[in-house]
């Protein structure tokens, strides 16, 4: 890209001196000390810190210390057109939205770093939440990426090596790149001025005409010199050749590309056999669109892939796929594969990994294990040797029933763990139907049999239109979870990891575009959770938990619903004089530190508002609620700076203004 198209917004306070310690190598233990100089606290995503200023007895004396509007505010809809006139916008602002706001600070020294939906980079003063620089590399300059995404940004990356101090970024339009921490000036001997094209040697990928169909959306993670990035592929492609999601290793200093780990394999590579009928050839995605984990003192990081092209029709990739749904381990210097796991065979649900893996260090029947735990979108918690990739506990492969839609290719097995149990529901019987009143689970029964229902992995099916046609397979968990990226949060101090997941059911629309819009036997149409009656869910609460799970012993050791739950649902005509339980509702953005549990809710608070609410790491009980300005868009973290801690998150704008992070403190 060239570095003329980069601008850097410089604010008037003076520039702190940053901290010039090596990044700490320890990936399981947790954010070090004061700082976080990792997406989930530290390279092994365990969303954790040590600071314990912040405590039970003190925590509802919680406060908002600062506020810092996004630097995306500036743009609005007309100056965005004139960004980019060639996109056509319209009134059509759907996807033309700066409120992806999802990222997670990092902090270093005295210094915040955040990158806003439009990909802009800041540096805030950690203590005032004033600005010190943005540097906005403009990439909405090469319009809205992947339509069903729009633009949005999960987080960055810092590197050190002791002198030299990087922020590294990918952007939307598919670019990777590096500012100097102290000024957010291009660091000029990193690829092309600052920037590397991640579309470079990526086949199909494309950037004219738009939208771009290949985009980054999540940070990279560092280990030791080399930036791992991965990828986002559409989710709804008009055709079965789309651009394949490699993973690819670049060098911190130069930018160079050190490897290519091929997520759909070569000829010749292992698992190219796994795609039946040349099928390797031409698919695409398998790409790991979410945070990659990494334990720099092996060398290893830990990729989780997802699946294939398309989501829910498998007809034209035979076979069992490799390496898509997959938790693969690679080694960070060279990309060679050290060992993976298939976590689900040929993908019919979109059942692909969707959050960082947690490097987690347990104790298992007396055997220290160095650990890797990935939580999924079907409520499994897979455990690996993170050494050796040997399951933890058993994982047996278990049959599930086969797909009638034309063409498809179904495995007859699925992996099933036998520990942790699952942590949320799984499949569809009567017994999971809404029962707040025998007259409300009368209704949810008639209305479940014009659906097709059963167990776990049953595949889509076509939805009917004459009498007596099923209107669709009704998937549970959906697509979207389960758990999602919003991940898991794991204790070294206990050996608890907490899993947020929320009850999804949809219904998964195969649709014929036919031959004239697209190669495509079938796609994905319009996705649509199964109604329920008069408005209410089909399937009972709660609809968003947290689950505490003992890694040690694979073992859930509480549960407990995320939040009261929607007033459409509470206040609903029909449950008026029910004495309803907390029904949770969506999943909550976790942090850990050594005294609390705390969460950025989904869902309002006991008072309506938006909360953060703090958890007894034990128990799960609520201790306060801590009012935020927003709806939390982003996982919280925490620092200290000048002797105080805070707890930041990003949050929706107030009113329809831009979106905020936001910083807590005791007064």
């Amino acid at each position: 890209m060239p570095t003329t198209r980069a601008r850097v917004w410089v604010g008037c306070v003076t520039l702190a001196a940053l901290a010039g310690t090596p990044m700490r190598t320890a990936a399981q233990h947790g954010a070090d000390g004061s700082e976080w100089r990792s997406y989930g606290g530290d390279t092994g995503s365990t969303k954790y810190s040590p600071l314990a200023q912040i405590t039970p007895e003190n925590v509802g004396d919680l406060a908002v210390a600062w506020r810092w509007e996004s630097a995306d505010g500036r743009f609005d809809l007309d100056n965005l057109r004139a960004y980019y006139p060639a996109l056509q916008i319209g009134n059509d602002t759907s996807n033309v939205s700066i409120n992806g706001l999802k990222g997670t600070p990092l902090m270093v020294g005295d210094t915040l770093y955040l990158t806003t939906a439009m990909s802009q980079v800041a540096a805030i003063d950690a203590a005032t939440g004033e600005t010190r620089w943005v540097h906005d590399p403009q990439s909405y300059a090469a319009g809205i990426p992947i339509m069903v995404l729009g633009f949005s940004s999960r987080g960055l990356a810092y590197w050190t090596d002791g002198q030299t101090e990087r922020i590294i970024w990918a952007t939307g339009d598919a670019m990777l790149h590096a500012v100097d921490a102290a000024t957010g000036e291009p660091a000029q001997e990193f690829g092309d001025g600052g920037s590397v094209d991640l579309m470079r040697g990526i086949r199909r990928a494309r950037r004219d005409p738009p939208p771009i169909n290949y985009s980054v959306t999540s940070p990279p993670v560092v280990c030791n010199d080399v930036v791992i990035v991965g990828s986002a592929v559409s989710d709804q492609p008009r055709f079965k050749e789309s651009p394949p999601g490699y993973v690819r290793g670049f060098d911190a200093r130069t930018g160079e590309l050190r490897w290519t780990f091929h997520t759909i394999p070569l000829p010749g590579e292992v698992g190219h056999d796994t795609w039946r009928d040349g099928s390797a050839s031409y698919s695409g995605n398998a790409n790991v669109w979410t945070m990659i984990s990494a334990d720099p003192e092996l060398g290893y990081a830990y990729l989780p892939v997802g699946n294939a092209t398309n989501d829910h029709y498998g007809g034209h990739r035979p076979g069992t796929n490799l390496f898509a749904n997959s938790l693969v381990c690679v080694e960070c210097a060279t990309g060679t594969r050290v060992w993976h796991f298939q976590l689900v065979h040929h993908d019919l649900w979109d059942y692909d990994p969707p959050a960082a893996p947690n490097l987690v260090d347990i104790t298992v029947d007396g055997r220290a294990i160095k650990a890797v735990a990935q939580v999924t979108k079907q409520a499994f918690t897979f455990v690996f040797d993170r050494v050796t990739g040997e399951p933890v506990w058993p994982i047996e492969e278990r049959a599930v029933p086969s797909s009638d839609v034309p063409g498809e290719w179904t495995s007859p097995t699925q992996p099933f763990p036998t520990k942790p149990p699952p942590y949320d529901r799984q499949g569809v019987t009567e017994a999971d139907l809404i029962d707040f009143t025998p007259e409300l689970h009368a209704d949810a029964v008639e209305l479940l049999q014009g659906y097709v229902h059963g167990p776990i992995f049953t595949p889509p099916s076509l939805i009917g239109t004459g009498p007596g046609d099923t209107r669709g397979t009704i998937e549970l968990p959906g697509y979207t979870g389960g758990a999602n990226w919003n991940g898991a949060a794991f204790d070294p101090q206990t050996g608890l990891l907490y899993v947020p997941s929320a009850t999804q059911p949809i219904i998964p629309a195969l649709v014929e575009l036919g031959p004239d819009r697209s190669n495509l036997r079938y796609s994905r149409g319009r996705m649509r959770p199964p109604g329920g009656p008069d408005g209410l869910p089909l399937f009972k609460g709660p609809y968003g938990r947290i689950t505490a799970i003992d890694l040690h012993r694979g073992e859930i050791v509480w549960q407990r619903a995320n939040g009261i739950g929607s007033p459409a649902i509470r206040d609903h005509e029909r449950l008026r004089g029910v004495d309803l339980p907390w029904l949770g509702g969506g999943r909550d953005f976790l942090l850990l530190t050594s005294t609390l549990l705390l969460s950025g809710q989904q869902t309002p608070g006991t008072d309506g508002a938006w909360v953060l609410a703090a958890r007894d790491k034990a128990t799960g009980e609520l201790l306060a609620e801590i009012p935020l300005p927003g709806r939390a868009i982003g996982a919280p973290m925490s620092y200290e700076v000048g002797g105080r801690q805070f707890i930041a998150l990003t949050v929706r704008g107030a009113r329809g203004g831009p979106p905020e992070l936001v910083a807590l403190a005791v007064p």
